[in-house]
């Protein structure tokens, strides 16, 4: 019987107030999912230590980048929009080094929400800072007074999503105002909303198992059916797993 494997997940991350200390944390749907899924999860606090960075990365078969607030868009290059709500300085300093390093050693990866914006602006694409301002067509993409809003999905034959979604309608949790604008090299769009807005990436090629999705299956807004994107990527890690066993 094949050994589970190892799943790192990144923590969020609250900077310490008046009344209380620094905290790392993280929802437990990301580990619950990915327990669902057949991976053992396993949290990866903040670290500034690069030796231990690279050490605990040694021990681990994939990883899954979380969502969260907004990326600073000034450390790619462009100006700070008012819509901006930032991450914590300190997360977004350790998950920029952290996805560096996923990506020189192409492990198995999924980035979700801001995690996939990360992953496009590490391989070279860039973002839409504003969807209402940056594509002023498209349908509402979060609406604060509902946290379960959904939208209809549309996913590309032939990709992973077509396994996780086959046909039909597809409807998924919306929540972001920022989106994957250019698609960085070696990645393709796998779904999009009906207004062409990027709902979901992966790679496009064979050699390395990427996915990345806007919106979030972990979520207890999500579906049943979300957790087969899961599934899906537990099954690549273990593929990968196979791939460099048999090559040891």
């Amino acid at each position: 019987m094949m050994r589970k494997p190892i799943v790192g997940v990144n923590a969020d991350y609250r900077g310490p107030k008046t009344d209380s200390p620094a905290y790392c944390y993280l929802s437990a749907g990301y580990c619950d999912s990915l327990a669902k899924a057949g991976a053992i999860p396993v949290v990866i606090p903040i670290t500034e230590d690069e030796e231990d960075l690279s050490r605990t990365l040694d021990l681990l078969d994939g990883m899954v980048m979380i969502g969260g607030s907004d990326l600073d868009p000034r450390k790619d290059g462009f100006m700070l929009h008012p819509s901006v709500r930032l991450l914590d300085r300190r997360r977004e300093e350790f998950d920029r080094r952290l996805m560096r390093e996923v990506v020189a050693r192409r492990m198995p990866i999924f980035g979700i929400g801001v995690g996939m914006q990360l992953l496009n602006v590490t391989l070279g694409g860039n973002l839409f800072l504003h969807i209402p301002e940056d594509a002023p067509r498209a349908l509402p993409h979060c609406d604060p007074t509902d946290p379960s809003h959904r939208h209809a999905l549309e996913v590309e034959m032939g990709t992973v999503m077509e396994r996780v979604y086959g046909e039909g309608e597809i409807r998924v949790n919306s929540m972001h105002h920022m989106a994957v604008d250019e698609v960085a090299p070696g990645l393709k769009v796998s779904a999009r909303c009906p207004d062409g807005i990027i709902e979901a990436i992966e790679s496009d090629t064979e050699d390395w198992f990427v996915l990345g999705t806007q919106f979030h299956p972990e979520d207890q807004s999500a579906s049943a059916l979300d957790l087969r994107i899961f599934e899906e990527f537990v099954a690549g890690v273990m593929g990968r797993t196979v791939e460099m066993r048999m090559v040891a």
